[in-house]
């Protein structure tokens, strides 16, 4: 199953019409048609209104919301609304609330604080979410379901305790299975019976806060388990949903690059991916873009809805700045240029109360239809409207692929040493952004992912490496294509554990290089490397060729002209080795001689501030998308004959292309 079929892209965003009396309904739904929207998010946060005690139901309100929209012939994303309890619920099972990495039970109060392993939770979201779907399955406004809202969030109670020492049984079979894989040798560790097992808090494996616990091995798994915990939450209300309604799509909003959960495990259970996307407004524009890539990349490059934006601004920040005139367009047709189907909003009113009420929305307090924000939220809804079903369904034609590990994110930054500074996320923007910026096509991809369509993979900071993946890349490489990975790749097994060999581990024969040491050093500390006259930063592995050219050096220290970067000859192909933090231009260089040498270089590359992305709809046509993201306007050469979809223009070969600042084009 995949996301819904409609006409033109999704367009709407959350909705709360429970906040406000009927008649402001009237206003805001003549609002949302002088806006184009078409579609409903609602019940996200309602459930206290919907089961006001234990066996009490009222769906009066919730009737009426999607009655209306139907008649206004909009469609709706139905919420389970189990994201956050009602009082009552928290009042009679306290065991529904949180455990804290310190320990401490907490109270009624905020939202996502149910425990995932508490029964009582599961069996009143369970049955909520089966009566939403027995009074609803066939309501003609009902477009997909939506279960719980940005899953997220760790318990350590008791009853996780007996929880993760259920899932550790299943993981690893036997204690001495268990105790190899953490290691538990080490400080006399050594379980010899499952209760004995705590989970990794502040009264346990403390070591220097929760992503620094002692025993790696067992804070791993513990994120493993908690991915699985809240999986299953989702799967236990996906379950009771298709017992009454088998066809109408399921998902749940995931955050992105989203370190907490490792979204490769519940991508087989979405129908469709959706996410939420608040980067911070002063991030380059290529970091939400590495998010929708991930999104895209988690369903095998089908197409994701994205299902909250801002309008304008965010409230959770210390600071949050005001989208400018045109970045809201810009923003939104990104998303779609990297596979998005839907766009909508958080929130299409505001709040009056509580902690949102200055977020940004659509409709202001005051109900108003000439504010800067509604015009353009109504200019962008006509550009949509115009350009219709052209993109949906469309997908990425990549040839380049970049590996997106959790598992890897997270025993890197639990790791003691060498350095806490270096963070995943960092390690692989870099890398994506250079190849973005050179105008590839970029797929974002698990381990466990097909690699023959790729003539380029990336895997920096590949720090775990699993199962058959060492085998795979030599593949990919033997063929003809070129593999790169950097500095902490290979380093440990699926358990954790260092591999017994030289590093980098498994990828060695790949990458002709061996490994013994490795110098950490603090930011302000650059190293330079002359031969691409740019610097590094962080970490410095010493790397001694075997079989590998070096590209380029380090230029001081004992160290001083060793390889840096590394180039090796493998099969029909090759491997290249960044064996340190090298600044931006320095991987801008070194992923754009990879790129050149598969002819993957785009048409733009030379205008760093064009964005470039491409989909291919399902009757073959192949639509480019240009994105200028400089608040000046982008003058190009047009690089073949094709119309401009957003303006009905036609551009030949050879000819001047203006993009507006700020402004965007869709070749066909």
């Amino acid at each position: 199953m995949t996301a819904p079929r409609t006409p033109r892209i999704p367009y709407g965003g959350d909705y709360n019409p429970e906040q406000w009396p009927e008649e402001v309904w009237d206003e805001d739904h003549r609002l949302f048609t002088r806006a184009g929207i078409d579609t409903l998010t609602v019940g996200v946060f309602i459930w206290s209104l919907t089961q006001p005690a234990p066996d009490t139901y009222d769906f009066t309100v919730l009737d009426r919301i999607l009655d209306r929209a139907a008649a206004e012939d909009r469609r709706v994303c139905l919420a389970t609304g189990t994201a956050a309890l009602p009082p009552w619920l928290a009042k009679l099972h306290p065991e529904v609330n949180r455990t804290d990495f310190d320990g401490r039970r907490h109270r009624y109060g905020q939202r996502h604080t149910f425990c995932p392993s508490s029964p009582a939770y599961r069996e009143h979201a369970t049955a909520l979410a089966a009566r939403l779907a027995e009074r609803y399955a066939h309501h003609p406004a009902l477009l997909a379901w939506h279960i719980n809202n940005e899953y997220g969030g760790a318990c350590y109670c008791d009853l996780c305790a007996e929880a993760f020492r259920a899932w550790l049984r299943d993981r690893h079979g036997t204690l001495d299975a268990l105790n190899d894989a953490w290691w538990t040798i080490f400080w006399s560790h050594r379980y010899t019976d499952w209760d004995q097992i705590e989970p990794p808090n502040a009264l346990t494996e403390h070591w220097r806060g929760p992503d620094h616990t002692a025993f790696q091995g067992i804070t791993l798994d513990y994120f493993r388990f908690t991915t699985d915990a809240l999986l299953g939450c989702f799967l236990a209300e996906k379950e009771v949903i298709r017992a009454h309604d088998p066809d109408t799509p399921v998902t749940t909003n995931f955050m992105g690059t989203f370190r907490p959960l490792d979204y490769h495990r519940w991508a087989p259970h979405l129908d469709f991916a959706s996410w939420d996307n608040y980067p911070p407004l002063d991030a380059p524009p290529t970091r939400p873009a590495l998010a929708h890539d991930l999104m895209r990349g988690l369903k095998d490059g089908a197409p994701f809805w994205l299902m909250e934006q801002t309008p304008s601004t965010t409230a959770c920040r210390d600071v949050n700045p005001l989208r400018r005139p045109g970045e809201l367009r810009l923003a939104t047709f990104q998303a779609i240029a990297h596979g998005a189907d839907a766009a909508l909003y958080f929130q299409l009113r505001a709040s009056r109360g509580a902690c949102e009420k200055y977020h940004g929305a659509v409709i202001g307090h005051a109900g108003r239809d000439d504010t800067r924000v509604f015009r353009e939220v109504a200019e962008l809804g006509r550009e949509l409207e115009a350009l219709g079903d052209r993109t949906l369904g469309a997908r990425t034609p990549a040839r380049t692929a970049l590996l997106f590990d959790w598992d890897s994110w997270w025993a890197l930054e639990i790791s003691d040493g060498p350095s806490r500074l270096v963070k995943y996320p960092d390690v692989v923007h870099a890398h994506y952004r250079a190849a973005r910026a050179a105008g590839a096509d970029v797929d974002v991809v698990p381990q466990t992912a097909d690699l023959t369509p790729y003539d380029v993979v990336l895997a920096p900071a590949l720090h775990m490496v699993k199962g058959d993946l060492a085998t795979r890349l030599e593949a990919v490489a033997a063929r003809g294509g070129t593999v790169l990975a950097t500095f902490l790749s290979g380093r440990v097994d699926a358990h954790d554990r260092a591999f017994p060999t030289d590093v980098p581990g498994p990828l060695a024969p790949l990458m002709g290089v061996r490994v013994d040491e490795w110098d950490a050093r603090p930011p302000e500390f650059t190293q330079p490397v002359p031969e691409l006259g740019t610097e590094a930063r962080l970490v410095f592995e010493i790397v001694l060729p075997r079989g590998a050219e070096p590209v380029a050096t380090y230029g001081t220290d004992f160290y001083a002209g060793t390889p840096a970067v590394t180039r090796h000859p493998f099969g029909a192909g090759e491997a290249w080795y960044v064996a340190t933090a090298l600044d931006q231009p320095g991987v801008d260089q070194v992923v754009r001689r990879i790129l050149a040498r598969h002819d993957l270089l785009g048409p733009y590359a030379a205008h760093p501030a064009v964005e470039t992305a491409t989909r291919v709809a399902p009757d073959g046509t192949l639509l480019l998308f240009l994105l200028n993201h400089a608040p000046e306007p982008a003058r190009l050469t047009a690089h073949t004959t094709a119309t401009d979809l957003l303006t009905g223009k036609r551009v030949d070969r050879g000819e001047p292309l203006v993009l507006d600042p700020l402004g965007v084009a869709i070749l066909q």
